[in-house]
């Protein structure tokens, strides 16, 4: 039920919400109970009971259901927790633009990152913005696709920089590139040299690393096995794009992932890299994406467009969108 809906006698004055009403409320969102939200915000959990009972009462509706697992927000809580979001990304991003029309040029961005864009991020395009802007303070969480989401949808950070993103109504693409999924393998690998590329079933019959589904990598690999009703059976699982280097480097077996992400073990000639014929695996692609209702901050706009002329992986065949 949408809070317009509400009959007459429960229309709501949204000028008299209380913000810090609506705080708790994300917090128990956020944390999953009233007690680790309260152990967060330093706050008795007594006065958080008390703020959001009030609020549930102004509301004349249940607002989060409370379980021996946890708490669960209500339709209703939900609409109040998207307008108390929307209404707090918009005041940042209203500050930072008044704060660089005075050329304070200062400010925080908070971005979540594949692990596989790490080493192309921390080169030269991180370190020429923080020269260019030093005022600013950045913040990076390494994540994989699904958990880079869940922070984009929870506004912890501004962006993502994610690889094979699901998609999602709620996410707006900023950038994207396209980057194939390819067989890695070692230089001296029966695969190797045939020199061709592969079909994703010749794969089965060699020692294998995959990455957890929970990454952009895993989660095509596993839609790919579904398509071509193939199992892969692994002979080692990590959630460490490392690891699965150092897995192929030494001549364990093979994996998969884009050529950019092994671009120095190439030039090394411990990697060999092999395309696979396979449209999914093809048609994989680098994306740069927020929040829909998430007003980017200037310095968060102006570190976007600095990663995409510098970065490798959002450079190369960029599609910008608006």
């Amino acid at each position: 039920m949408q809070l317009s809906h509400l009959p007459s006698s429960h229309q709501i004055p949204m000028n008299k919400l209380s913000p810090r009403a609506l705080e708790y409320l994300n917090a128990v969102a956020r944390f999953g109970s009233l007690r680790k939200a309260a152990a967060k915000l330093n706050v008795d959990p007594s006065a958080i009971s008390r703020l959001l009972a009030v609020l549930e009462e102004e509301v004349g509706m249940p607002l989060w259901e409370r379980s021996s697992r946890g708490s669960r927000i209500t339709m209703a809580g939900s609409e109040l927790l998207n307008h108390y979001r929307q209404t707090q990304a918009s005041e940042i991003a209203t500050l930072s633009r008044i704060n660089d029309l005075r050329n304070l040029h200062t400010g925080a961005v908070k971005i979540a990152v594949g692990e596989g864009f790490i080493a192309d991020l921390i080169s030269a395009p991180l370190q020429d913005f923080i020269s260019c802007y030093p005022g600013i303070q950045i913040s990076v969480e390494t994540a994989g696709a699904n958990e880079a989401i869940m922070l984009i949808k929870d506004d912890q950070v501004d962006f993502g920089v994610v690889y094979a993103c699901p998609q999602a109504a709620d996410l707006h693409c900023h950038i994207q590139t396209s980057h194939p999924l390819d067989l890695i393998a070692p230089v001296n690998h029966p695969l190797v040299k045939e020199n061709q590329a592969v079909n994703f079933k010749d794969i089965c019959n060699y020692p294998l690393a995959l990455i957890d589904s929970s990454f952009g990598m895993g989660r095509l690999v596993r839609l790919v096995e579904e398509l071509e009703q193939v199992t892969l059976r692994p002979n080692l699982r990590t959630n460490s794009v490392t690891v699965l280097k150092k897995f192929v480097s030494s001549g364990l077996g093979i994996t998969f992932m884009p050529r950019l992400t092994v671009t120095d073990e190439i030039k090394a000639d411990t990697i060999r890299c092999v395309p696979i014929n396979h449209h999914l695996m093809a048609g994989a692609k680098a994306q740069v994406v927020s929040h829909k209702r998430r007003e980017l901050t200037v310095p968060a706009r102006a570190l976007m467009q600095h990663l995409q002329s510098s970065m490798s992986f959002l450079r190369e065949d960029a599609v910008v969108m608006k």
